[in-house]
């Protein structure tokens, strides 16, 4: 499967203190672009990663935040 994440405007954020272990991120990533470690919390494969956010608007504790593609590089 290529890569898909090299065009996305957004990148999502896992605030881990904040996170739940739900997995609703999981279940709605329309890319299977993120992974459940061994602690029940998102880690998200930035090579498959759109940008779509749909992980932040569907966490029901805000855990997940974006941050703009350029300032993550400089990050």
């Amino acid at each position: 499967m290529g890569r898909t994440g090299d065009w996305r405007i957004f990148r999502p954020i896992v605030d881990n203190d904040k996170c739940t272990g739900c997995q609703t991120c999981w279940l709605f990533c329309p890319d299977a672009a993120i992974t459940m470690d061994k602690n029940n919390k998102p880690v998200i494969n930035l090579e498959y990663c759109k940008g779509c956010m749909i992980c932040e608007t569907t966490c029901p504790v805000k855990a997940i935040t974006r941050v703009r593609e350029t300032e993550a590089d400089i990050e």
